[in-house]
């Protein structure tokens, strides 16, 4: 799509040192060119409109015109992907941006170069995205159902916890999907989202508006429990004991990815065996594909979210590739998937 051109950048941003930092970092690489800068989004919607870029990155805290207003407008009239770069100060509203129409978040750089190579990374690889045909897959808005019967505890095939994996483009995955859970969905859930640290906090605050089970950063000593769902700190390896509780640990030095999904996965593999749903959803890179292969080998069930559904078809089209996942599904079909499994149902 690119490969005759740089990627045109618009950078959205009230701060003038924010702008010019971001577009500097970007502007290094030869493959980006920065084609306008916006210090509102009323300004931004216009510069969207007129310089037609290939992809913005938006700030959300701004005068005149928020960002989460700002993206709707673009994403209604003239849809480009959009990156939302944000501070920890504001990452509680910046995840509601994501149900309008951006793509992902990610925290705003410093002067730290591997911070700098990372945002380039997201822009190259977002900039790709055709948002109008990821938003007709990504499927209708999904509805919380109403509270249903849960399965009896013998239930044959019953799995007893699900535990997620996912990365880029994961929130607004992680939002449909909870959004169609029943407040007695009669398991735990357990999710490993790649964010920066601090910002899982924010997600799970959105997360739990979202959906009829409660959702919360995971805690050392956490016992899990049915209609809860778990998020992991990024800063921490999250496992699961035994005893079906929450044990964190610090990260290790130079780990790739934050949190690990494979430390998860594995634990759950080993502690919950053949009871235990492994899911693996969008996102770049492999980290996920152990975990859910162990969690096969132990002879439970793995269930991937399809590529038309997804933002970036990499952990998960990795799985698949590799063999280690059972089922592959549209992101508006795996709810009714997750139940099924809990049920143990066969189908």
């Amino acid at each position: 799509m690119f490969r005759d051109r740089p990627i045109r950048v618009l950078v959205v941003d009230d701060s003038p040192l924010s702008r010019d930092l971001v577009s500097s970092i970007l502007d290094s690489d030869p493959g980006l060119t920065i084609v306008g800068q916006a210090g509102d989004g009323l300004e931004a919607v216009a510069k969207a409109a007129a310089l037609k870029p290939d992809i913005v990155t938006m700030d959300i805290e701004m005068p005149v015109l928020g960002g989460l207003e700002a993206i709707e407008r673009i994403m209604a009239h003239t849809p480009v992907p959009i990156l939302v770069v944000t501070s920890q100060t504001g990452v509680r509203t910046a995840f509601a941006a994501v149900s309008k129409g951006a793509l992902d978040v990610v925290e705003k750089p410093d002067i730290d170069m591997e911070n700098g190579a990372r945002l380039i990374r997201r822009v190259k690889l977002l900039a790709g995205v055709d948002v109008i045909a990821h938003q007709k897959n990504s499927g209708r808005k999904a509805e919380a159902p109403a509270e249903r019967p849960g399965p009896r505890p013998s239930a044959p095939g019953r799995k007893r916890v699900v535990a997620v994996a996912s990365s880029t483009g994961g929130p607004k995955a992680l939002h449909s999907i909870l959004a169609g859970l029943p407040a007695n969905f009669p398991v735990p859930v357990v999710i490993s989202q790649h964010v920066a640290d601090g910002f899982a906090p924010g997600l799970a605050e959105w997360l739990n508006a979202s959906t009829p089970l409660k959702v919360s950063v995971a805690r050392t000593g956490d016992i899990l429990g049915p209609g809860r769902v778990y998020v992991n700190p990024s800063d921490f390896s999250m496992r699961i004991t035994k005893q079906e509780i929450v044990l964190l640990s610090p990260a290790p030095a130079g780990q790739t990815y934050h949190p690990s999904c494979d430390t998860m996965l594995l634990s759950v593999a080993a502690t919950y065996g053949d009871q235990a749903l492994g899911l693996i959803l969008t996102g770049m890179g492999d980290d996920g594909v152990a975990g859910m292969g162990a969690i096969k080998a132990a002879g439970g069930a793995t269930l991937a979210q399809d590529e038309k559904s997804s933002i970036v078809f990499g952990m998960n089209g990795l799985a698949v590739k590799q063999g280690v996942v059972d089922k592959v599904l549209s992101l508006q079909d795996i709810p009714a998937e997750l139940l099924r499994q809990v049920a143990g149902v066969s189908g």
